[in-house]
């Protein structure tokens, strides 16, 4: 009798929608200050994660939730990296 796994769930900090964790995608900020995309999501640091969804991005950049919630600034260049990112991914 096979037994069924667990799948982790993680809610978006945009939408707040709780997701399958392999749906999202993982932003950290080291304890550096550095803010970076963490595909894999192993990094260590303070996380936050955005579902993989083009308008779930964009309401994040518009009311600047991930600097808000990572505590740090957020330039542009990692939200276009996250939209190139969900564009390559819905292809």
């Amino acid at each position: 009798m096979a037994t069924q796994r667990k799948i982790p769930l993680r809610k978006c900090v945009a939408t707040g929608e709780m997701k399958p964790k392999k749906e999202m995608i993982r932003i950290v900020r080291s304890k550096d200050g550095e803010v970076s995309i963490d595909p894999n999501g192993k990094k260590s640091g303070r996380g936050a994660y955005l579902s993989k969804d083009k308008e779930a991005i964009l309401l994040a950049k518009k009311k600047n939730i991930l600097a808000n919630h990572l505590e740090a600034t957020i330039e542009d260049s990692i939200y276009d990296e996250l939209l190139h990112l969900v564009e390559r991914e819905n292809l």
